[in-house]
């Protein structure tokens, strides 16, 4: 994450600790403690306020944590030998049949 916000803070002086922080709801001297990696991720919500601030996709960053989306974990509960087991098996596929699987279920299944 720090990467992502100091690449964007070479081209726009906006995104900066403090301001970045702010727009998140967070304290700058937490954020950065979190971007070192000496202190906890924060919730679901800051950082999906983290991942509109910098212009991530929040599941990139709440992967990043080691956290999974309150809606994707109301998905595997569902089903959780299922999903478990599908996620095992696609472990090694290559990018490009993950990505057509999705386009699969997007289309027969309905929304994103």
């Amino acid at each position: 994450m720090r990467d992502q916000r100091l690449t964007l803070r070479a081209k726009d002086s906006s995104y900066s600790l403090r301001q970045v922080a702010a727009a998140a709801g967070l304290e700058p001297s937490f954020l950065s403690k979190i971007e070192r990696g000496i202190a906890p991720p924060p919730s679901e919500a800051r950082i999906r306020a983290l991942a509109v601030a910098i212009g991530e996709d929040p599941d990139v960053l709440l992967a990043l944590a080691g956290k999974v989306s309150a809606d994707l974990q109301e998905v595997i509960r569902k089903r959780p030998t299922l999903f478990a087991d599908l996620l095992r098996q696609l472990r090694y596929a290559p990018d490009k049949a993950v990505t057509g699987m999705v386009r699969e279920a997007r289309a027969k299944y309905g929304k994103e």
